[in-house]
């Protein structure tokens, strides 16, 4: 998706660039991740090129345009995604992410079974994420890479401490769905990002 925004598939695990990289997993790379990452881009926009922002499916077929109707909403706010096509997820993308937030919790556990060690601590889903990030984990802290990293130091530590009923945190897919549901499901996703955005 977009260039290649971490070191050469060679680099030993973990050898992230400098900065902070995000990874938005889904299934497609088609709606849900792409959509969340150009978000998230846009609404980082003066921490750029600090924070670098990609994505990736699980099953996607690489090379795939994004969804038509995830453009659209894009471009309503502002951000062209024109040309952006899906890649498949794999554990280079993983051990070259500084946290991977995945549309469900099967993208979260997948990310987890490519690097288990890497990722443990570093991924979350979207919503998840949402929830446990908060600033005061980043209280003082200027530099957006670095405050990026406390939040998710943050966010692990906190995690765990609240209930959560099963299938909370997952957005469906809303691949083939009526086109309220699927406008549904990029609002909602909107909302996760405007809530970790405020946060870093």
């Amino acid at each position: 998706m977009l260039q290649s925004l971490g070191p050469s598939p060679s680099a030993p695990p973990g050898t992230c660039a400098p900065g902070f990289h995000v990874l938005v997993v889904c299934t497609g790379n088609l709606y849900r991740s792409p959509l969340a990452e150009w978000l998230l881009r846009q609404r980082l926009l003066d921490a750029r090129p600090v924070i670098r922002l990609s994505s990736a499916g699980t099953r996607a077929l690489t090379g795939t345009p994004i969804a038509a109707t995830a453009a659209s909403f894009l471009l309503e706010r502002g951000a062209d995604a024109s040309g952006t096509s899906s890649r498949r997820l794999t554990k280079d993308l993983v051990e070259n992410s500084d946290l991977v937030l995945g549309a469900a919790t099967e993208h979260r556990e997948a990310a987890v079974r490519l690097s288990p060690v890497w990722a443990l601590t570093r991924a979350f889903t979207l919503s998840e994420f949402a929830r446990l990030v908060r600033a005061e984990d980043a209280s003082g802290v200027a530099d957006p890479a670095a405050r990026f990293k406390a939040l998710v130091r943050g966010a692990a530590a906190r995690r765990g401490s609240e209930r959560v009923r099963p299938g909370e945190d997952d957005i469906e897919d809303p691949l083939g769905a009526h086109p309220e549901e699927v406008r549904d499901c990029l609002v909602r996703i909107e909302g996760l990002v405007e809530r970790i955005a405020a946060a870093v």
